[in-house]
């Protein structure tokens, strides 16, 4: 299963194991329980304090389980966790056999001190880029908690599954048999539904803190430049932000950020984070900012927060970037999650063998036409324009495709359902102004971004499509008050690119700092 570099990485990583581990799979005559046993071995042989059994009784096929200190601490996967998983697989060996896991302490407190039984069940894709931050938040969980338990699933080995329980976009995490959430969530986000009172005990705290120098507002590749821009000039820097990461999370191949021939965003995001925190910088987690209240008269700003809590500071970077942009038509809220999409690496596998739609002929839209093709029964793609506006060379890929329908100058209308999940879509031809329907399982939505500024509201100069207007300097229109990256009017909504905006944007407030 494995090669032999990644067998000697294994073998290093499994040395700060603290106490013994045991793996305990339950396997069937099937290829994918071959597979499983094979790892199970493989892992096994690496560490005199790994063992592995073949007796387990886990009714889900293949599956395996791994234990430490008499089933107190336990983590499950079924099926094979690789791809994206292959990461939460070694964490969770880790954290099992006493590993400490890499978060804040308090936080880990807060775990320890839950109260149960929580018997948590996510489903997961192994192409799936938001998945393993939820995987591995539930493992550290399991691992440190007796009253926690935890299974991975992988929905494309448990497909009978997936359509009885109407799981229809991963990740999907169950709490005790009940939907508990869907979507990327780490541990903070995770601890905060189960402990009602974390978001007060959280808000209490931020209400107390001093005013900064400079408080930045998203933690995206702007708002991580500006942090560390700021903080090497020596001033109290602050980070506020709903996310850490931000929308490159939900971004896979990065190919053409300078320097770097590929990376994926989640791993980008997490070199962000540690890159911020080598620095003096306060950074606020899983805090969502409603209110932006400008200085007067050289006074401080005051950013008020969903929790109640509130921060002041000298001088504030709007750095919250743009999400994806919905189609505003009905039935799209409705079936949200149960066939209507946003991320066709994440949720394509689910779609195997059935009919699908992808909304927008731009490169992300063709891109996830071309990766859906080779899972699906058949795409439709469908772009508003009268031709699409993808590169040449994806289009030729597209075009070269036998499964797959170009629809041009065609506006979607209309999301159709049986009240569990999709079941097709209308669409009004632009030319004929005659309506079409077609009959489909799931519809990938790929039509652009809408920055994140509605929370502004007059407070600094907007346009009409709701980017922050700023100058060559980054200024906004209120002083003191700069912005930076996909929520302006800068051009080109590239990652490099809001990095260097966000590090103009630090020095602009710096320079304001002096000379006011």
């Amino acid at each position: 299963m494995l090669d032999a570099a990644t067998t000697g990485q294994l073998k290093a990583y499994l040395g700060n194991l603290r106490r013994p581990i045991e793996l305990v799979a339950s396997l069937d005559d099937s290829a994918k329980s071959a597979e499983t046993r094979s790892l199970v071995e493989e892992i096994a042989a690496q560490s005199d304090k790994v063992s592995a059994r073949f007796d387990g009784t886990d009714a889900r096929k293949p599956s395996f389980a791994i234990r430490a200190d008499e089933g107190r601490a336990e983590a499950v996967f079924a099926g094979l966790p690789m791809g994206h998983e292959f990461t939460s697989l070694i964490l969770a060996l880790l954290h099992v056999g006493g590993h400490p896991p890499k978060e804040d302490a308090e936080l880990l407190d807060q775990v320890r001190a839950l109260e149960g039984p929580l018997h948590f069940e996510t489903f997961f894709s192994l192409t799936c880029q938001n998945c393993p931050d939820v995987v591995q938040a539930l493992n550290i969980m399991a691992a440190l908690n007796p009253n926690v338990t935890h299974v991975a699933i992988d929905g494309a080995v448990f497909q009978d599954e997936v359509e009885r329980r109407k799981i229809m976009a991963v990740p999907t995490v169950f709490l005790n048999g009940e939907p508990f959430g869907s979507g990327r969530m780490d541990l903070a986000q995770i601890v905060a539904k189960l402990d009602t009172g974390s978001a007060a005990r959280a808000a209490e705290k931020i209400a107390a803190k001093e005013p900064f120098d400079v408080l930045v507002v998203g933690g995206g590749p702007a708002g991580a430049a500006a942090a560390i821009y700021a903080a090497r000039k020596g001033i109290r820097t602050g980070v506020v932000a709903e996310r850490f990461g931000g929308q490159v999370l939900d971004t896979m191949a990065i190919e053409n950020f300078i320097s770097v021939p590929h990376t994926e965003g989640p791993k980008l995001a997490a070199h962000l984070e540690q890159h911020v925190k080598e620095y003096d910088v306060d950074v606020m987690n899983v805090q969502k900012a409603v209110k932006l209240v400008p200085p007067l008269n050289g006074g401080l700003a005051e950013v008020q927060l969903e929790s109640g809590a509130s921060l002041k500071a000298k001088t504030v970077i709007l750095s919250t970037g743009a999400r994806w942009r919905q189609m505003g038509v009905p039935g799209e809220d409705e079936y949200r999650n149960k066939g209507v999409a946003y991320c066709p690496h994440c949720d394509g596998p689910l779609f195997k063998g059935k009919r699908t739609a992808v909304i927008g002929g731009g490169n992300s839209g063709v891109e996830a036409a071309i990766d859906l093709a080779g899972i699906v029964a058949h795409v439709t793609l469908i772009e508003f324009d009268s031709q699409l506006r993808a590169d040449a060379v994806l289009q030729a890929k597209l075009n070269s495709l036998p499964n797959v329908t170009v629809i041009t100058s065609a506006l979607t209308t209309e999301v159709l359902g049986n009240g569990d999940k999709v079941t097709g879509l209308k669409y009004r031809d632009r030319k004929t102004e005659e309506v079409h329907e077609i009959v489909l399982e799931g519809i990938f939505v790929q039509i652009g971004l809408v920055p994140n500024t509605e929370w502004l509201d007059h407070s600094v100069a907007l346009t009409n499509r709701g980017e922050i207007e700023i100058d060559a300097r980054g200024e906004t229109s209120a002083a003191g008050v700069f912005a930076a990256g996909d929520a302006t009017t800068v051009p080109y909504k590239q990652i490099v690119i809001a990095m260097g905006e966000g590090s103009k944007a630090a020095l602009s407030a710096f320079d304001y700092l002096i000379r006011h």
